[in-house]
C-alpha cells in the first residue's frame, strides 16, 4: 500500500472522538447550537461563530491550555466542550483537576488585571468520554456547587461541568442523544444510516464535509507529521537522559566496589537488587578490591 493510501485511510477513518475532527466539525456554528441545545436541554438563541484549538497562555511562566471548542452564545455564556479518549488512573483524579484547570483559565482569560470578578460570565466545561469517568453506568453527569449541609442552597457562582459517557447503560438521556454518543466512537456511513436521530444525521453531514477538504487533510497529516517528530525527540533525549544516569550509576557502583563494599552493600547503597549489582560488575571483577 502506497503511503499517499496509507495517509487517505488514516484521514478517512477517523472518528469524532479525535480531537482534530470535532473541533473542525464543532467549527460549524449550527451544528455546535444544536449540539450543545441537545447534550444539555437547552434552548440558545445564536452563537457567536466557534474557535477551535483555542490557546489560553497569559502567562509566559505558567502551563498554557488549548480548548478543542470553545463559544460565547447571546447571553455570553461561555460553553468549553472537550473530547477525552484516554482513560487515567481514578486514583489521580486527573480527569477532574483539568476541568477544574479549564475553568479555571477561562475565567482569568475573560477578565484582565485589576478588572472587578463581576465581568465573569458564566461557563460550562463540558467533556465527551470515550470511557464512564465515574463508573456509575450513566450517559451524563452533571457538577454544580451546593452547600454540603444544606443540599437545596446552590452556591450560584454560575460555573458547571458535565461529563458525557460514549458507553453509558441507563436510560438517563434522550434517545437521539444516546445515538450521538454512540456515532462519536464510529463517525461511518453505515452508522449514521442506521440511526434515527436527526442530530447525528446532521453532524454526519459535516463529518464528511470536512473529510471531503483536501486542505484540511493536509494540514491533520502535518500535525500527526510534527507531533511524531516531537515525540522521537522527547523519546531521544529521554534515551540519552537513561544512558547518562546509567553511567554515572554504573560509575558509582565500580567506586562503591574499589572500596571494598560488597555486593549486599552496594546494592543496599544503591537502591538495587544483588543480582543487578553482580551482573553488572562481574566483567570488572578483576579490578575490584577483594
Amino acid at each position: 500500500m502506497s503511503a499517499k493510501r496509507r495517509r487517505n485511510k488514516a484521514w478517512r477513518s477517523l472518528n469524532l472522538s479525535d480531537d482534530y475532527l470535532f473541533a473542525k466539525v464543532m467549527s460549524d456554528r449550527e451544528v455546535c447550537k444544536v449540539v450543545l441545545e441537545k447534550l444539555l436541554e437547552i434552548s440558545i438563541e445564536k452563537l457567536e461563530v466557534p474557535t477551535g484549538q483555542k490557546v489560553i497562555d497569559l502567562l509566559a511562566e505558567s502551563k498554557g491550555v488549548r480548548l478543542d471548542v470553545y463559544v460565547n452564545d447571546e447571553k455570553g455564556t461561555i460553553y468549553n466542550i472537550e473530547m477525552q479518549r484516554t482513560q487515567e488512573k481514578k486514583k489521580e483524579r486527573l480527569l477532574e483537576k483539568r476541568s477544574r484547570y479549564y475553568q479555571g483559565s477561562i475565567d482569568l482569560d475573560i477578565i484582565s488585571k485589576g478588572e472587578s470578578c463581576e465581568k465573569l460570565k458564566k461557563s460550562m466545561v463540558i467533556f465527551i468520554c470515550s470511557f464512564d469517568p465515574f463508573g456509575r453506568g450513566r450517559h451524563r453527569y452533571t457538577f454544580e456547587n451546593i452547600c454540603k449541609e444544606e443540599p437545596d442552597l446552590r452556591l450560584e457562582d454560575d460555573t458547571m461541568k458535565v461529563f458525557f459517557n460514549t458507553r453509558g447503560t441507563k436510560k438517563d438521556v434522550s434517545d437521539e442523544v444516546e445515538e450521538f454518543l454512540q456515532y462519536v466512537e464510529n463517525s461511518t456511513d453505515e452508522k449514521a444510516e442506521s440511526c434515527q436521530s436527526e442530530l447525528v444525521k446532521l453532524v454526519h453531514k459535516r463529518v464528511k464535509e470536512v473529510k471531503e477538504s483536501k486542505e484540511l487533510e493536509v494540514e491533520y497529516m502535518t500535525l500527526m507529521q510534527r507531533e511524531r517528530e516531537i515525540g522521537e525527540k522527547e523519546r531521544e533525549k529521554g534515551r540519552k537522559e537513561g544512558r547518562k544516569e546509567g553511567q554515572a550509576r554504573g560509575a558509582r557502583m565500580l567506586q562503591l566496589r574499589y572500596m571494598g563494599k560488597s555486593y549486599e552493600e552496594i546494592a543496599e547503597l544503591m537502591k538495587a537488587n544483588v543480582q543487578e549489582v553482580s551482573s553488572f560488575l562481574k566483567e570488572y571483577e578483576t579490578f575490584a578490591i577483594v
